[in-house]
């Protein structure tokens, strides 16, 4: 007997994702509507440019390992409409929460620039992530992985076994924040954080960073989806409460005078962030 895996396609969920369906219905639009040529022209010109920058960046960028393509298309693979949190708050759980290639590469890319050792992610999904910056460490450094889904940090780890940098990751099943606090009053410090977890904890997240020691004197943090779809940048009346708390998380950070930082157009938006 065959088994039959539906795979869902993937939303949109990048700005510029976004913007390419937009785009592409407007072309369609304008062909059968009654417009000027050249107007038609424009439009098709602009769907075009902007629908061929993903996968060109994607042609033009290193290739990841065996080990990270089979977690990605475990991950496609998995039913998660039917998946949800095990914690306090119910969290709908979705392919699109999957890092990719192209962050993936930087994130790794970042860990070589940076040479870090000690890295703390917070909120690791099925950890493509993870598995990016940690084939990117030395033999002795090692990740802590923070999440709070049962089944998600086992989805991850069956993935982690199969990968020889697997063993980089160790992987704490609780809610960010009391992970962070435990690691913190035991004294760990880390080169590289990445945040990628529940938006409306973004600023507690930064703050714990920057209060304690958790941050190493020349560290970095790393923080996705800081463009949310560009709900961040459009009409609040246009934001999710998620959008409005990554809007809030930005003007923090700008606002704050013991860091600085720059918003790469990344995917959905990615952060860069140290301390003075």
């Amino acid at each position: 007997m065959t088994t039959v895996v539906n795979i869902e396609t993937a939303r949109p969920v990048t700005p510029l994702g976004i913007l390419v369906e937009q785009l592409e219905k407007t072309v369609k639009m304008a062909e059968t509507a009654d417009i000027p040529v050249e107007l038609a022209e424009a439009i098709k010109e602009a769907y075009q440019l902007a629908e061929g920058l993903d996968p060109y960046i994607e042609n033009n960028t290193t290739q990841e390992s065996d080990a990270l393509a089979a977690l990605a298309q475990k991950t496609r693979q998995e039913p998660w409409n039917l998946r949800f949190s095990d914690g306090e708050t119910v969290r709908q759980l979705e392919q699109e929460m999957l890092s990719g290639h192209i962050e993936g590469q930087t994130l790794k890319m970042f860990v070589y620039m940076t040479g870090a050792k000690r890295i703390l992610e917070i909120g690791m999904f099925t950890g493509y992530s993870a598995l990016a910056m940690a084939e990117a460490l030395p033999e002795d450094g090692y990740e802590i992985a923070c999440e709070v889904d049962q089944y998600v940090a086992d989805f991850a780890k069956s993935c982690f076994e199969k990968s020889p940098d697997g063993k980089k990751i160790s992987v704490e099943v609780a809610p960010a924040l009391e992970t962070m606090q435990k690691l913190a009053d035991t004294g760990e410090t880390f080169d590289l954080v990445f945040i990628d977890a529940d938006k409306k904890e973004y600023i507690e997240y930064l703050k714990m960073l920057l209060d304690t020691n958790l941050l190493a004197p020349n560290g970095f943090i790393c923080v996705d989806n800081t463009l949310l779809q560009g709900q961040p940048y459009l009409p609040p009346e246009k934001r999710t409460a998620n959008g409005e708390a990554i809007a809030q998380f930005n003007r923090f950070v700008a606002e704050d005078p013991r860091v600085e930082q720059v918003l790469l157009p990344l995917r959905d938006g990615v952060t860069i962030i140290r301390r003075k």
